[in-house]
């Protein structure tokens, strides 16, 4: 029985311990303490106002749901910075008398992260995503704000991925 309870703890001890180098958001060890996302300024041509803070909020929303990481205002360990470059609404098939059944709202945004700890992980990347709607609906209100919260839930874990996770 002592022999069993000795087991046990010690297969215990390695359960907890590995837990520190993994987790459940699959991020595995970050060599940071705090993070930083400065403001993504909106650089494309068509501009939908309030989108580039949308899309800052959600990047540091994201983060911190999924890491034990600090934001904080500047000299983040890592920093994440970049623009939206790309704001495009083009049609996808059209009716018999040319008119657009379904549209596409298509956003890209340019990521520069830096890792103070580990300049290996630094990159500037573009990334982007999509929404499609039906041609007769106005991309207006709680249609567009559907359409953001689609495209940045997919674009920031990307971005997540891309930078933490390494998948």
């Amino acid at each position: 029985m002592r022999k069993l309870t000795y087991i046990l703890v010690v297969l215990s001890a390695f359960a907890l311990n590995s837990c520190s180098v993994y987790n459940f958001t699959g991020t595995g060890k970050i060599d940071a303490k705090t993070f930083q996302v400065n403001y993504f300024q909106n650089n494309a041509e068509l501009i939908e106002p309030g989108i580039e803070r949308t899309f800052t909020l959600k990047l540091q929303e994201i983060i911190q749901n999924q890491t034990n990481l600090n934001l904080t205002n500047n000299n983040g360990d890592l920093l994440y910075e970049g623009e939206i470059t790309d704001y495009r609404i083009t049609p996808m098939t059209a009716t018999a008398d040319q008119k657009a059944s379904q549209n596409r709202l298509s956003i890209t945004i340019n990521v520069r992260f830096s890792n103070k700890n580990k300049e290996t992980d630094n990159f500037e990347k573009r990334f982007s995503f999509y929404y499609d709607y039906d041609g007769s609906t106005q991309l207006v209100g709680s249609k567009l704000t559907e359409a953001l919260d689609v495209i940045f839930e997919r674009i920031t874990q990307d971005v997540f991925n891309e930078s933490l996770a390494k998948w």
